[in-house]
């Protein structure tokens, strides 16, 4: 299975591209999801036809890549909710982003609910005049390693008018300070979106940046995340010696719990009744966690958490499912494990601890 999106001749032109900490391998021992960026350029008439083969694309990747031996479609985000409404029997927003699920996307529409009662169905073509946020995410399984990872695509999908104007159809073009491209072949179609990037594009895109960190340290309390970020931001804003430390951060073997917090919810996303990967693969990676947890932990909790991950394994043995009380108990434990290590570390040095209390006041 490949998340890539292919070149159509004088139609579409992609570059696909590493993000995220699958960027950062080489400084990150022990990296989370496997993150994709994917550039793609339509050359059409109009707007409007940009739109509508950008949703003939994301649809017909979707469904191509559906579900195999070793991988498994998770979710697609691709347009937003046109008003206030009811799907599952859940609000949501007019203008928050829509994930559809598969079954969703063969029928091309989402069966929603007016406030009032009144049936209200979403459909793909609807929602394509303004795609918005575009991503796929997939469950992946290596049968080489034993190995299973969340894999997405995120893409930024830009409009070529006829006279050579660029137009992004999320009204913003991304920078490029975390990708690592993979063809040679990507360096023209990079080239001239680069050309188009703002010229405050990276004061923006390092307040971005300190707006999630701020998140990750308040609302959505996860200093692993929060790290990856702030390494990021010191990175790009000359704070060099911060960035040294929390790059070193992850090379340390207590860092490998974020990367077993990440995988119990990959476990998680692939045992579903209509998974196409196998559970004997579910089963090897819950075992490779366990060994995981052992390898960093040398006290209770490790007692805790392989308790917990037991459980997990004993659930996808009998039922092939992922039991959600040991998935969310293991996950919970895990997180504040996680936390209590970056907090701890990032602490430690005066400077990193002013940037912290600062964006927690």
């Amino acid at each position: 299975m490949s998340v890539e999106f292919h070149n159509e001749p004088e139609v579409v032109d992609t570059a696909l591209a590493l993000s995220g900490s699958a960027a950062q391998s080489k400084i990150q021992s022990y990296p989370g999801d496997c993150d994709y960026f994917e550039r793609v350029n339509i050359h059409a008439p109009s707007r409007h036809e940009a739109c509508a083969v950008l949703a003939r694309l994301m649809r017909d990747k979707a469904l191509a890549a559906a579900r195999g031996p070793t991988y498994q479609l998770i979710e697609v985000k691709f347009g937003s909710f046109p008003e206030d409404m009811l799907r599952d029997g859940q609000p949501v927003r007019a203008g928050s982003p829509i994930a559809w699920r598969l079954d969703e996307i063969r029928l091309g529409r989402i069966e929603g609910f007016l406030p009032d009662g009144t049936p209200r169905p979403v459909l793909w073509e609807e929602v394509a005049r303004d795609p918005g946020w575009c991503k796929l995410d997939w469950v992946v399984a290596d049968p080489v390693r034993g190995q299973l990872a969340n894999a997405s695509n995120m893409l930024d999908v830009t409009w070529e008018a006829p006279d050579g104007s660029i137009t992004p159809l999320d009204g913003y073009l991304d920078p490029y300070f975390q990708e690592v491209y993979l063809e040679a072949e990507s360096i023209p179609i990079f080239s001239k979106l680069a050309r188009h990037v703002s010229a405050d594009a990276l004061d923006d895109y390092v307040a971005q940046l300190e707006k999630e960190v701020q998140k990750y340290l308040t609302k959505d309390l996860n200093y692993g995340k929060a790290a990856k970020r702030m390494y990021n931001v010191f990175r790009l804003t000359g704070r060099y010696q911060e960035a040294a430390f929390i790059r070193e951060l992850f090379d340390e073997p207590a860092t490998v719990l974020y990367q077993v917090w990440t995988l119990i919810r990959t476990i998680e996303d692939a045992a579903t009744p209509d998974s196409g990967i196998p559970t004997a693969a579910l089963v090897e990676q819950t075992d490779k966690l366990i060994l995981e947890v052992v390898r960093a932990l040398e006290d209770d909790r490790e007692a805790a958490i392989v308790k917990e991950l037991l459980r997990l394994r004993d659930s996808l043995v009998e039922t092939g499912d992922a039991e959600s009380r040991p998935v969310e108990a293991a996950r919970a434990q895990l997180i504040n494990l996680v936390n209590n290590f970056f907090r701890e570390r990032l602490t430690a040095v005066p400077t990193i601890q002013e940037y912290i209390e600062a964006r927690q006041s």
